[in-house]
């Protein structure tokens, strides 16, 4: 007899993948079954997510899944803020612009002179960025687009619609548009009214392991299946489902979902909406279970991703192994970055702009590619550390281990300079973490698994890869390196 097969459609900022999980021997098996690129394209200078080539890969996916064996269900999860726009016929008006599209150029600062800071964490408790929903629908405003919309769906509710045809707002991902009243866990209609936006767009809300849906025949027909597909509503912001596969076995644990951002913070009951928590900057998503994300975004690996994107582009080799093996032979803190710097955010010359940073802050910038490198991953380090000991601060919560998930968590450079950094040990894996807890909340919802979020975690741990990476180094080092650096909060 096949075992149950559960497809995790899981979208990055910089990939897709459609991942066959399977419970097996006490753990769970991961299969992939599809990976594609996820490119932006530029068109007339507006930067677009390629939504319809995503949907493709999505569909290449989960027929691929379906030849290896019958599927149980689908779940989709993937990055968050983004969204698209449909029509009264249930049509997509445009491809969605892309969070890094220059259109939310000083809308952030603008719009906190109608609605003070105070007041918007008072009631989404979201880190103030100008990638978040909020500034993208404001600068859209007066638009074709946006006048002629009737529901505003976020892109994994998107691509759930056109599997199954039915509508809805996951609650992850919603929290995440600054709309959402995390208090309440309820869309703000009052901010909504306050800053012109229609609340009629955006679709009742709905939580991890409720249904949404059946995939729709022609869609059937496409996979060549007969039988029906039900899609389960999963953590839909892969942070949300990276964090249930956090193979933690107690409360006191950080996490740092590592990949193109660095999501870095603690999981908590209830939101923290102090003062103080919002002036470090601090952001409260919704969690599988009713978890709060307590949180604060980093830049991450996009740094190094579009510094090796730049070099390609200029002939000169930049394979990761090898840029890797060469960083940690260059002395520590020889330049380090705000890696949150505003100036870092859009594509474009990433090595130009860090030795800039560089000298700014009265630094050498560094002189070849390895010391490109080790200047972000140090700054990275320390990124981390600042938000582990805000986190700690904030909470109260006493952090006796970090957990790093996602695809950073085979970078063993990074792995080592967080736990020096940190003062604490890192347990880096699974890398896929976001496939597999989009999994786990699936084959929990078929009934094949039960328990809440420790349960699923005993899981992770008896199916996951780990490796440990205990403190070394002078941790004073750190505390004066971290002096050096200006914040960009």
């Amino acid at each position: 007899m096949t075992e149950a097969g559960f497809a995790a459609v899981d979208l990055g900022a910089s990939s897709g993948r459609v991942i066959v999980g399977r419970l097996v021997g006490g753990g769970v098996e991961l299969t992939e079954v599809n990976r594609f690129p996820n490119i932006p394209v530029q068109v007339d200078g507006t930067l677009y997510w390629d939504v319809l080539g995503l949907y493709r890969g999505m569909i290449d996916g989960l027929r691929a899944a379906e030849r290896a064996g019958p599927l149980t269900s689908v779940g989709i999860d993937a990055w968050a803020v983004d969204y698209g726009l449909l029509d009264a016929r249930g049509a997509l008006i445009g491809n969605p612009v892309h969070y890094r599209d220059s259109r939310t150029d000083g809308v952030l600062a603008a719009l906190l002179e109608q609605v003070p800071a105070a007041d918007l964490y008072a009631i989404s408790g979201i880190q103030l960025m100008p990638i978040n929903t909020i500034y993208q629908l404001v600068s859209a405003r007066g638009t074709p687009a946006l006048e002629q919309a009737q529901t505003l769906l976020l892109i994994p509710d998107l691509l759930t619609y056109w599997l199954t045809g039915e509508i809805g707002a996951e609650v992850t991902n919603a929290s995440t548009t600054q709309l959402f009243d995390v208090g309440q866990q309820a869309w703000s209609t009052d901010l909504m009214d306050r800053i012109g936006i229609r609340p009629t767009l955006f679709p009742a809300l709905r939580s991890p392991g409720s249904s949404a849906g059946l995939v729709r025949e022609p869609v059937l027909a496409d996979l060549a299946r007969s039988a029906p597909l039900p899609v389960t509503v999963v953590g839909s912001h892969d942070t949300a489902s990276a964090v249930v596969a956090v193979p933690a076995v107690d409360a006191r644990f950080a996490y740092i979902s590592c990949g193109t951002w660095s999501l870095v913070g603690v999981e908590l009951a209830g939101p923290v909406q102090t003062p103080e928590a919002l002036a470090a900057n601090f952001t409260n998503e919704v969690g599988v279970d009713g978890t709060i994300r307590f949180l604060r975004n980093v830049m991450g690996l996009w740094l190094l991703q579009e510094s090796i994107r730049t070099w390609n582009a200029r002939g000169l080799p930049a394979d990761l192994e090898t840029l890797l093996f060469d960083a940690a032979r260059v002395p520590a803190f020889s330049a380090v970055i705000d890696p949150d710097d505003p100036a870092l955010l859009a594509p474009g010359d990433m090595p130009e702009r860090i030795a800039a940073a560089c000298v700014a802050t009265g630094q050498t910038p560094p002189q070849n590619q390895a010391a490109t490198v080790r200047c972000i991953l140090d700054s990275l380090a320390l990124a981390y550390r600042a938000a582990l000991l805000d986190a700690e601060r904030l909470t109260g919560v006493e952090v006796s281990v970090v957990h790093l998930v996602g695809g950073g968590s085979r970078n063993e450079l990074l792995c080592q300079l967080t736990a020096d950094a940190c003062g604490r040990p890192v347990v880096a894996g699974p890398v896929e973490a976001a496939a597999l807890g989009n999994v786990l909340v699936q084959a929990r919802t078929a009934g094949l698994v039960s328990g809440g979020l420790a349960e699923l975690r005993g899981l992770v741990r008896a199916s996951a890869d780990l490796r440990r990476y205990e403190p070394s180094g002078d941790p004073a080092r750190w505390s004066h390196a971290a002096t050096r650096l200006p914040t960009h909060r």
